[in-house]
């Protein structure tokens, strides 16, 4: 029996993975930067703080990665970390320019993931997933 065909990603949800692998992008940068200006009185917490940074990084590029391809369980992680960057930007509201920029691209990718185009796109690869499953099961 052949494969179905993958979906195709649609343009909104796109737009959302990519933010994801952006967001993920600059939390592996933050990890870098962290091990860069380590002092040696707080080497344990740059530490800490940079395996923190680089392991939610490789879970935002795994959920970017996932988005792309139509997989439905990045929804949850990306959309948790959207609303993790709008209270960022809610607390770097001192900083006008970052904060309205935080809460863009949290917004953005907010939008791109709830999209009428991305929850058909979604829940059809979750009903292809099923139908597979259960033709296994027979």
């Amino acid at each position: 029996m052949p494969s179905p065909t993958p979906a195709q990603a649609p343009p909104p949800l796109v737009v959302a993975a990519s933010l994801a692998g952006l967001e993920g992008l600059a939390l592996l940068i933050g990890a870098v930067l962290e091990l860069v200006d380590m002092s040696s009185g707080h080497a344990s917490l740059a530490i800490s703080l940079a395996v923190f940074f680089a392991a939610y990084a490789a879970l935002l590029f795994a959920a970017a990665l996932a988005l792309n391809r139509v997989h439905t369980w990045p929804r949850g992680p990306v959309l948790i970390s959207q609303l993790i960057l709008l209270g960022l930007a809610w607390g770097s509201r001192h900083e006008p320019l970052l904060a309205i920029g935080m809460a863009i691209v949290a917004v953005v990718t907010i939008v791109g993931v709830i999209h009428p185009a991305s929850i058909e796109a979604l829940e059809g690869a979750r009903n292809r997933s099923s139908d597979q499953s259960s033709e296994s099961n027979d």
